[in-house]
C-alpha cells in the first residue's frame, strides 16, 4: 500500500475509533508478489481553488521481500505541473523497509521541486504494542511516542485478509513516515464485491499474466487523527486489488483535484523463500 506526500494536506484522518487488527503472521504474508509497477499519471479534475491548470507525471512502486526477512519499498512520483503562469516538476522519492516479526519500521523521502531538494524526512519506528516509538534523524532529530498502530505492508495484508472474508468496511489506524513522519493516520476503507474485469478493460490488459483474473475495488480515506468532529478526508484512494497485493486503475483525490494512474508495465519478480 503507498501514498503520495505530493501535497501537505496529503496526511490526514478523522475522530473515529479505531479497529485495530491482530498480529499477522508470517505464513499470512507469504502471498505478497515482488513487483515493480510503472503508473502514467493525469489530471481528471481541479478547482480553481487548485490553481492547476494542467499536470501529468509517471509514479513507479517497486516491492520486494518476505515475511522472514522483511519488506521493502521503492516509490517514485513525478509530476509535471502547470499552474497557467509556470511550470514546475516535483519529485518524491521515498524508500522504507518493514519488519513484520519484529514490528519495525524504517523509512527516507526526498522531495524535490525542480531538481532542489526541498525536505528529507529520515527515522525508524517500532511498535511495542503500548503505542509507536519513533526516532526521527532528519531534518532535526526527535523522538515521538503515538498511539497503537499498524504500517503499510500490514496494512495492506489486513485489507486482503478483510476482503477475503467477503467484509465491506474496517477502520485501522497506521503510521507510515509521510509527510513529517511523527504521526499517526486514521483510515476507514471500504472493499467492494471481488469481480472479474471487464471486455476492453485497457488497464487489465497492461497486467500481463492477471489481466483475466479477479480483483476487489477499494477505496481508502486518510484523516488527520487529531481532527475534531465530523472531518472530511483530505486524501482518498481508490483502486483495483489483486490478492497478491497488486494494484491497478488508481484515482488518487486530493480534494482540489484530483489524478488517475494507469498501469503502463509491471514486472513480477521471483519471490524469494524464508531461511
Amino acid at each position: 500500500m503507498f501514498r503520495s506526500t505530493f501535497v501537505p494536506a496529503l496526511s490526514a484522518a478523522t475522530c473515529l475509533a479505531a479497529l485495530l487488527p491482530g498480529p499477522v503472521s508470517a505464513a499470512t504474508a507469504v502471498g505478497l508478489a515482488p513487483h515493480r509497477a510503472v503508473y502514467d499519471l493525469q489530471l481528471k479534475d481541479a478547482s480553481e481553488r487548485s490553481g492547476i491548470a494542467g499536470m501529468y507525471g509517471r509514479m513507479v512502486y517497486e516491492f520486494n521481500g518476505n515475511p522472514c526477512d522483511g519488506y521493502t519499498v521503492s516509490f517514485r512520483f513525478v509530476t509535471q505541473v502547470n499552474t497557467g503562469e509556470e511550470t514546475r516538476v516535483t519529485d518524491q522519492q521515498t524508500t522504507t523497509y518493514e519488519d513484520l516479526r519484529n514490528k519495525s519500521f524504517r523509512f527516507l523521502t526526498r522531495s524535490f521541486t525542480d531538481d532542489k531538494l526541498d525536505k528529507e524526512v529520515r527515522g525508524s519506528a517500532r511498535d511495542d504494542k503500548k503505542g509507536v516509538n519513533v526516532e526521527l534523524t532528519s531534518p532535526d532529530p526527535k523522538a515521538v511516542e503515538l498511539a497503537e498502530s499498524i504500517f503499510p505492508t500490514e496494512h495492506m495484508l489486513e485489507v486482503i485478509d478483510r476482503a477475503r472474508k467477503g467484509e465491506r468496511f474496517f477502520e485501522a489506524r497506521i503510521f507510515d513516515g509521510s509527510d513529517s513522519g511523527d504521526k499517526t493516520l486514521m483510515t476507514t476503507t471500504v472493499l467492494g464485491n471481488r469481480q472479474m474485469p471487464e471486455a476492453g478493460d485497457v488497464d487489465a490488459a497492461q497486467a500481463g499474466s492477471f489481466a483475466k483474473q479477479a480483483y476487489w475495488p477499494v477505496t481508502i480515506a486518510y484523516y488527520d487523527d487529531v481532527a475534531k468532529g465530523d472531518a472530511l478526508p483530505v486524501y482518498r484512494m481508490s483502486f483495483k486489488l489483486y490478492e497478491n497485493g497488486i494494484t491497478r486503475d488508481l484515482t488518487m483525490d486530493y480534494g482540489d483535484f484530483v489524478l488517475t494512474g494507469k498501469l503502463a508495465n509491471l514486472e513480477v519478480f521471483k519471490s524469494t523463500e524464508c531461511k
